[in-house]
């Protein structure tokens, strides 16, 4: 075999059924090799828009997601959605096409030293200059992407290599010296957890990414149940714990509950699980949950105590540590003053929103999406506004049901995303939450989703600004819309219909429900384009730089 056929088979023999690229010069060779390989490959129509595809793709289905790029501008366009996947920790192996080996480092036609670039947003990469070196280099990539804490793998191929002849064999193992991550918690560190669980009176669970990626959501809530404790969860942890159990705070942080940020300030033990504690939680960390004793679960021992000190440190992977502790625990706390507390709380102050005016309240359209799919739709969401409102007013009871990007705040990754979650998941309504501002960056990944009859649908809060953007203009700038205002956006339904899909166009309250109706009965790729209320906010919020304490409450600025 050639190269490009080696790499094809290597592909199949770890379980890869479909990728997502775009061909270029010096990939020709593997996408030969694919065309009769019973590899799907879906053509995107930018290179961002095949890593976001194949991050949508991982997140929904638990499996690494695959895409494929050219050398030079085709790989460098992988590059926000490598970072992406990695500050998300997602599984994703992108394999790019190189220049001839004896072309680089020579300024060669399309010659971009990816590996390099990508040295910070890779959770490893290679550049493989021998084709005997393929085989055990995709088998690595994909155990390194998938074990441990997950993220992206990236292989440099250049294109000699996958002409060059070699006898296929594939190394059934993987012995990487140095690499070895933990699974089991220290059984000391976990009795030491126990022991502050047990004697706690305000326990508080506050879990992440980490949770869903484990598989950890049914220990969560026995764990959550059995101490009658209440459970907050991250942007990235939506799903991880039912959100119509009353034990659920919902989401903390700069735009999360004004109850989850105010248990977690008051909280003695806060057991927090495959989180990273990062700017957007915790607010000024001097101030951060200081009543608290902390228990930290998780898989890399480099996010613990990296941003706030913690009492019981534990390595390991959540669901079997969570399985120690649960075994272990012998009395559980008495919490039903703090349950009460909690429960006060929640009442005095719900989230609430302005519906007393003719404008379209975006929440409203969020929240009947949210009672037309019965909560059981894949969410996707663009950044911004839109995918706050979506993690406010959109609850999730199961894992691997709503897709954002966290860390990196990704415009233009939701559509895309949604593209990667309707191919991992054919039988699922996939819905794309999305703002007009990020719609744009990627939209013509519609010709994607109508070639491939994919019937995602997106529902554009459509308010003609970068939506948060002017939300921090209007509060932290005396209103100066300095080049967030989107004067000439298209008209939304004409475009999708323009791409083949279906468009709606929403101006009054009484439109909202049939249209969003009649897209999820249609079976077809459709946009919704609903004209919200322009200067509408997310609240509550915490203030960069501010505590939690310091939220705002009120649903409107003055």
């Amino acid at each position: 075999m050639i190269g490009s056929q080696v790499l094809v088979e290597c592909l199949k023999s770890e379980g890869v059924d479909v990728m997502f690229g775009i061909p270029g010069g010096v990939v020709l060779t593997i996408f030969d090799a694919l065309y009769d390989s019973g590899i799907r490959v879906v053509l995107t129509r930018h290179e961002q828009g095949a890593a976001h595809a194949a991050d949508g793709f991982a997140r929904v289905t638990g499996r690494v997601g695959v895409c494929l790029a050219t050398s030079g501008p085709g790989a460098t366009n992988l590059v926000t959605g490598l970072a992406n996947a990695y500050m998300d920790s997602v599984p994703i192996v992108a394999i790019t096409g190189q220049v001839n080996t004896d072309l680089l480092g020579r300024d060669s036609f399309q010659e971009a030293d990816i590996t390099g670039i990508s040295l910070p947003i890779t959770k490893h990469n290679y550049l493989v200059k021998d084709v005997e070196d393929l085989p055990r280099v995709i088998k690595e990539a994909f155990y390194i992407a998938s074990t441990g804490r997950p993220g992206p793998v990236l292989i440099d191929v250049p294109a000699d290599v996958t002409t060059t002849d070699m006898k296929l064999k594939i190394p059934e193992n993987v012995v990487l010296k140095g690499y070895h991550p933990p699974l089991q918690g220290h059984k000391k560190q976990i009795s030491k957890a126990v022991s502050l669980i047990e004697k706690a009176r305000r326990p508080l669970l506050y879990v992440g990414g980490g949770i869903i990626i484990s598989g950890a959501n049914n220990e969560v809530l026995s764990l959550a149940e059995k101490l009658r404790c209440p459970v907050t969860h991250t942007l990235m942890g939506k799903g991880a714990f039912p959100e119509t159990n009353s034990l659920s705070l919902g989401m903390l942080g700069m735009h999360g509950t004004w109850t989850a940020n105010t248990a977690i300030n008051n909280a003695d033990v806060i057991i927090a699980v495959g989180v990273r504690f990062d700017d957007r939680v915790t607010g000024r960390l001097d101030k951060f949950a200081t009543k608290a004793k902390i228990i930290h679960i998780d898989v890399d021992p480099a996010e613990i105590g990296k941003n706030v000190a913690v009492k019981v440190p534990i390595v390991g992977d959540a669901k079997s540590v969570l399985e120690a502790i649960l075994a272990e625990l012998k009395t559980t706390p008495n919490t039903s003053e703090w349950i009460a507390q909690i429960e006060k709380w929640k009442k005095d102050h719900a989230l609430r929103y302005d519906n007393g005016t003719d404008e379209i309240p975006p929440q409203l359209v969020v929240e009947k999406i949210h009672e037309i799919t019965k909560g059981d739709a894949i969410i996707t969401t663009e950044v911004g506004q839109n995918q706050m409102w979506a993690a406010q007013y959109y609850g999730c009871n199961r894992p691997r049901r709503f897709i954002s990007s966290g860390g990196l705040g990704t415009m233009g990754y939701g559509f895309p995303a949604a593209i990667g979650a309707q191919i991992g998941a054919p039988g699922e309504l996939v819905i794309d939450i999305a703002g007009d501002g990020s719609f744009m960056m990627n939209i013509q990944e519609l010709t994607t989703a109508v070639c491939n009859d994919l019937p995602v649908k997106v529902a554009v809060l459509n308010n003609g600004y970068l939506g948060m953007v002017r939300q921090w203009q209007k509060m932290f700038y005396k209103g100066r819309y300095s080049c967030s205002c989107l004067k000439g956006n298209p008209e939304f339904a004409k475009v999708a219909e323009a791409f083949g899909a279906v468009g709606m166009t929403i101006t009054r309250k009484d439109e909202i429900e049939p249209a969003i109706r009649e897209a999820v009965s249609n079976g077809r790729p459709t946009v919704m384009d609903f004209k919200v209320a322009e200067e509408a906010n997310v609240m509550p919020m915490v203030p960069k730089g501010a505590s939690l304490e310091d939220m705002i409450e009120t649903h409107e600025v003055k």
